[in-house]
C-alpha cells in the first residue's frame, strides 16, 4: 500500500515539474519582417511588430529581431496600418545585431510608462517620416538605457528625438540622434539623471540637447559627445534645479553652442567649443570633489 502510494506521489510530482516549462510564458520573444502578429511570437513563428510582441513579452523578458525588418507595421511592412508602442514593464527590445526599424508617421513611437521600470532598447533605427512627433517618449521609469540607435526625422509640432518628462534615469550611448524638432530634450516631470557617452546630435531645427526643469532636479553628464549643426543651441540648460557637466565633447556648427539661461553649466576644460554662430563660452570650470552634485 505505502509503495504504490509513494509511485503515484513521485510521478504527480514529476509530471507537474515536466508541465512548468509548456505552461509558463517564454522569457524571449521574436519578430520578423515576415511574421504576423497572430502567431505566438516563437522562433518559428515570430510576430510582424514590436507592438504585438510586447502584449505577449513578460516582465524581464527580451524582444529580439530576427532580421532587419520594419516593425511598426508601416510601408516596409506593406500593411500600411501604424502600431505604436507603450512598453509599461521591464523588458528588453534587441535588434542590435540585425537592426530594427521602426517607421513612426504620426505620434510617438515608443512611450516608456511604469514605476520603477528598467528598459533597454537596442539597434533601433526610428524615423518619424518628418511628421511623427517624439521617438522615444519616456514618461515615468526607474532607468531607460538606448544604445547602438538612430532616431530621426520627427518634425511634427514641437517634436522631439527623445523626450525624457518624468522621474527616473535615461543612459543613451553609441547613438544618432540627427533631424528632428529637439534632438534630446528633458522638461518638467520628477527628479532626472540622464548620461550622454558617444553620442551624436546633429541637425536638429531647434536645440540639440535641451534640459528645462520647474521645480525638480536634473542632473546631466555629457561625454565624448559631438553636438553639432542644430539650429538652436547645441546644449541649454533652463531651470534653477538644473546642472550639467560637459567633458571630451565637441559643440559646433549651432546658432549658439551652450547656453544656461538659468541654469547650471560645468565645463572639464576639455571641450572643442567653437565654431558656432554664438558659442556661449566661457563657461564654469567644474568645482572638483566636494562639489555642488555630491
Amino acid at each position: 500500500m505505502k509503495r504504490s502510494v509513494l509511485i503515484a506521489l513521485g510521478s504527480a510530482i514529476v509530471l507537474a515539474w515536466l508541465a512548468v516549462p509548456a505552461n509558463a510564458q517564454a522569457t524571449r520573444i521574436w519578430v520578423s519582417g515576415v511574421g504576423t502578429d497572430a502567431n505566438p511570437c516563437t522562433r518559428t513563428a515570430p510576430c510582424l511588430t514590436f507592438a504585438g510582441a510586447v502584449a505577449k513579452t513578460p516582465a524581464n523578458g527580451i524582444i529580439v529581431c530576427m532580421d532587419p525588418g520594419e516593425f511598426g507595421a508601416g510601408a516596409l511592412s506593406g500593411t500600411g496600418t501604424f502600431a505604436p508602442v507603450t512598453i509599461t514593464q521591464s523588458m528588453t527590445i534587441d535588434c542590435e545585431q540585425t537592426t530594427g526599424s521602426f517607421l513612426v508617421p504620426t505620434g510617438n513611437g515608443i512611450t516608456v510608462t511604469g514605476s520603477g521600470i528598467v528598459v533597454n532598447l537596442r539597434g533601433l533605427a526610428i524615423d518619424g517620416l518628418g511628421t511623427g512627433a517624439i521617438g522615444i517618449n519616456i514618461t515615468q521609469a526607474a532607468t531607460v538605457y538606448v544604445r547602438k540607435s538612430v532616431i530621426y526625422g520627427f518634425q511634427a509640432g514641437a517634436a522631439t528625438g527623445i523626450g525624457f518628462s518624468g522621474g527616473g534615469t535615461l543612459v543613451v550611448n553609441d547613438t544618432v540622434v540627427h533631424s528632428n524638432g529637439t534632438g534630446i530634450a528633458v522638461s518638467g516631470g520628477g527628479n532626472v539623471g540622464m548620461t550622454l557617452r558617444d553620442v551624436i546630435v546633429h541637425g536638429n531645427s531647434a536645440n540639440g540637447v535641451s534640459i528645462a526643469t520647474s521645480g525638480s532636479s536634473a542632473k546631466v553628464t555629457i561625454d565624448h559627445s559631438t553636438l553639432a549643426f542644430n539650429g538652436g543651441a547645441g546644449l541649454n540648460v533652463n531651470g534653477s534645479a538644473a546642472i550639467a557637466m560637459i567633458g571630451n565633447s565637441t559643440v559646433t556648427g549651432n546658432a549658439t553652442g551652450v547656453a544656461a539661461p538659468s541654469g547650471t553649466l560645468y565645463s572639464f576644460k576639455e571641450n572643442q567649443i567653437a565654431g558656432n554662430t554664438t558659442d556661449g563660452t566661457p563657461i564654469t570650470a567644474f568645482p572638483g570633489p566636494g562639489g555642488p552634485l555630491q
